[in-house]
Order: structure tokens, then sequence, then C-alpha cells
């Protein structure tokens, strides 16, 4: 790999963005594709394919073969309550290969005993949150019911650029939440990002089945290809 593509490579990795080394097995060249330049590039939909899955692989593309390097951040997943649909969350998301991070400020729920080996932050969202750079492979979890918890997390994660974001709640509540979101200033196009009620509607009950939901609708942001009807949409 040329000098200048590894030193790239490593600034991307660095800053938690995306990137795919594209190298022509014809001819041997390289050349690097940072994520925020996949739209405009000439092969975009593989580059993006590639990306989505997190695996690095072959493409033949006009009778010749190429293959996609793919650096990912680890995705990871914040979930702002520690109640116990994190608990039952918490276990199956490493199991999934996510990171996890479970903010409260309510120390009476926040604790280790209650979340072994997981990195735990009883501190308010919005004084957290800025500081862990939550980006495109972050995927934020609303659980509280608490609006002045729920809404510290969710003002920071609709300014970035999460790839999921989703509330727990009654329709009722939602819609209460996001006239609260728009007198902060967000946009319907903003709010539509935010899945609620959360996960997958499959009819959980219990806090394990709703967590499943929960990381199968995260899974789903994160890996979906669309459908043809979606892309002719």
């Amino acid at each position: 790999m040329r000098l200048d593509l590894l030193k790239t490579l490593n600034e991307e990795r660095a800053g938690r963005r995306a990137a795919v080394l594209v190298t022509d097995l014809g001819d041997g060249s390289q050349r690097l594709v940072k994520g925020a330049e996949i739209a405009s590039d000439a092969m975009a939909e593989e580059v993006d394919a590639a990306l989505r899955m997190g695996k690095s692989r072959g493409v033949e593309i006009a009778g010749k073969s190429y293959f996609l390097t793919v650096q990912a951040p680890p995705a990871r997943i914040v979930c702002i309550g520690a109640v116990h649909i994190s608990q039952a969350l918490a276990p199956m998301a490493k199991l999934a290969g996510f990171d996890m991070t479970i903010i409260d400020p309510r120390t009476a729920f926040a604790t280790p005993e209650r979340f072994p080996d997981v990195k735990l932050l009883a501190e308010w969202p919005d004084a957290v949150l800025p500081a862990m750079r939550i980006d495109r492979y972050t995927a934020l979890c609303l659980f509280t019911h608490d609006p002045k918890i729920d809404d510290a997390g969710l003002v920071p994660a609709l300014r970035a650029d999460c790839f999921y974001i989703g509330a727990l709640g009654s329709r009722k509540t939602h819609q209460s939440r996001l006239a609260r979101m728009k007198q902060a200033g967000f946009t319907d196009a903003d709010l539509a990002r935010v899945h609620a009620p959360i996960g997958l509607d499959i009819g959980a009950v219990s806090p394990a089945e709703i967590a499943v939901s929960v990381l199968g609708e995260i899974i789903m942001a994160l890996r979906k290809k669309p459908l043809r009807a979606e892309k002719a949409a």
C-alpha cells in the first residue's frame, strides 16, 4: 500500500470514520474511498454494500475484478436509562459484537452490581455524550420514560449522525416528545429518524423480549440492504 494511502487510512481510523480501500486486481492500483465520499464514487453501490456488512470482499464490475478492503469503526449502542431492558440488552449486544454504554444520572439504578462488565456512566446524558463523539456508527436508545433525562440524550443524538435512534413509550408519549423537539428547533425530517415505539413489532412484552426487538431493529438499521421496491420509491 502506498504510504499516502496508509496515512489517510490511519487518520480515518483515528477519527472513527469509515473508509474502503479499492484494489484493482488486474494492475494492482489502489485508491481510498472515504465514507463521506461514497455517494459520488463510481462504485458507490458496491462500496456501500461492503461497508454496511462490515466485510471486505471481491467484486466484479464491467469485466474487471476488484477487492474492497473495509475499515469500519466498531458499532456501539448507547442506552439512556439503567433499566430492566438495558440489563437484558447488554449481554445480547455483546454477543452480537456491539460495544455498549449505559448512561443514567440516577445512581440508585446505575450501579455496577446491576450492570457488571458494562461501561456505566452515572451522569446526565447531555454532559457526557459530546465527549463520546457519537457518530454514524452509534445507536442511541431512550429507555427512562423521564423526559428530563431522555430529552437530554435525544437532542445530542439528533444533532449527530447516529445510524439509529429509538425511544421507549406510547404513541401519545412520542407525540409529546416530538412537540418538545420541535420547540427546540428540530424539523420533521430530523424527527422522522426516531424509531418510536422502539423495537421491531414482534409483540414483545417482557424486558428480555423488548431487548430482542430493539437489537433486531438496530441490526436492521446497520446492515439492511434496500429492497427493490424501496429503491424504486
